[in-house]
């Protein structure tokens, strides 16, 4: 496997010959739910969520323009990524249910944020990624159990032996005040990898949040609809704390060109791990398409802004994103930091908090006449003996 991504030493394809045609767009041989490698679905799933999450930025970004030439340069891109995000998308088949692409979802948050707080050079960011983590993982065990409640599955078939199934830090004791999500940012001075470490973690954990707040609804069993909204909110609280990382004094084309150069990186590392030859092909394709993405995005930073692309993004980027068994490494972390909270943008033990906290007030607030995760869990425990 090639280590190291070098963004400028490759040409991408003409943006003009990236659009496709439905027929061509449309994979017309989703993956197998059943033999495809657990691995190459997170893939999927990653790269969809980095997708729309630069489709929804680029969008933003048109809107708070009145250059035209900004505006025609984002609708380029926009079009060419959101047929690439089709494209992806629709390599699910049509037999996989709900809550086995939501064992996906936390399959990819768990994996992920493992592989990039293992490589992440900014001690305080990774803190943020090790305290997310536990909680995803912890997800990964509730959904299990709703799994085998509602369709008789075994999430372990799914995870392939890949992902462990235990508590994590229990999803009933993650509901924070929305004061407590709050993180300091990285420094422009910051290197690239902890840049894009942040923009790949905040897609994907968007995605997951906008996938349960649409698909929650799809069960008639009320306690599955409220795990769904339950863990949806604690979503919604990760996307806050990682999207707190982000330098807030870059311009908005400066953003762009990160934004392009991770979906780059992103695909060129799917490309070098990436088992399946035919869905490979797919990423090889996407990465030279972002390439020219970012070419364009480089051509208007420098042009409307007099910068030069050079002195945001380094010739070369290591290590890549690789999707692989954490499992020794998560249990350091629960072990370490099972009993961390949020308290004025730090992390402190539980024990040190004051009795003032918010997220004790809030906590009490939305629990109602229980928590569904804790309800789901009691009954996984009472009825099926699962270990909890």
């Amino acid at each position: 496997m090639q280590q190291e991504f070098k963004p400028f030493e490759e040409k991408g394809i003409e943006i003009n010959k990236q659009y496709k045609s439905f027929d061509s767009l449309v994979i017309k041989k989703p993956f197998d739910k059943k033999e495809t490698d657990a691995y190459t679905k997170c893939r999927i799933v990653l790269m969809n969520g980095l997708e729309n999450a630069s489709n929804i930025t680029l969008h933003e970004m048109a809107r708070q323009t009145t250059d035209y030439n900004i505006k025609k340069a984002l609708s380029m891109i926009r079009r060419s990524e959101q047929q690439q995000q089709v494209a992806i998308n629709w390599l699910n088949p049509a037999d996989q249910t709900v809550l086995e692409t939501t064992i996906t979802f936390e399959q990819v948050a768990v994996d992920l944020t493992a592989n990039v707080a293992r490589n992440e050079p900014n001690l305080e960011a990774k803190k943020v990624y090790d305290f997310g983590l536990l909680e995803d993982f912890d997800h990964l065990l509730r959904y299990s159990y709703l799994l085998k409640m509602l369709e008789g599955g075994e999430a372990t078939i799914l995870l392939q032996g890949k992902t462990e199934l235990k508590d994590g830090r229990p999803t009933w004791d993650e509901h924070r005040h929305p004061y407590d999500t709050m993180m300091q940012h990285y420094q422009r001075t910051d290197g690239i990898k902890t840049k894009l470490n942040a923009l790949t973690v905040t897609a994907a954990e968007q995605q997951t949040m906008l996938y349960y707040r649409e698909h929650g609804n799809a069960y008639k069993d009320n306690l599955a609809r409220q795990l769904y909204a339950e863990i949806a909110e604690i979503e919604e609280q990760h996307v806050t704390q990682y999207e707190c990382l982000f330098d807030a004094s870059w311009t908005p084309l400066e953003r762009l060109c990160l934004i392009q150069v991770n979906e780059a990186y992103n695909y060129f590392s799917c490309m070098q791990t990436e088992t399946d030859d035919r869905i490979r092909k797919i990423w090889e394709e996407f990465y030279y398409m972002e390439l020219e993405h970012l070419r364009i995005a480089g051509d208007l930073l420098k042009n409307m802004e007099g910068n030069d692309i050079h002195s945001l993004i380094p010739y070369t980027i290591s290590p890549l994103i690789v999707f692989e068994p954490n499992k020794e490494y998560i249990n350091q972390v629960i072990r370490e930091t099972v009993n961390w909270r949020p308290y004025d943008m730090r992390f402190v033990n539980r024990d040190q908090l004051p009795s003032d906290w918010a997220s004790f007030a809030y906590e009490e607030q939305v629990r109602g006449s229980g928590f569904p995760s804790q309800i789901i869990t009691d009954r996984a425990k009472r009825e099926w003996k699962m270990a909890a």
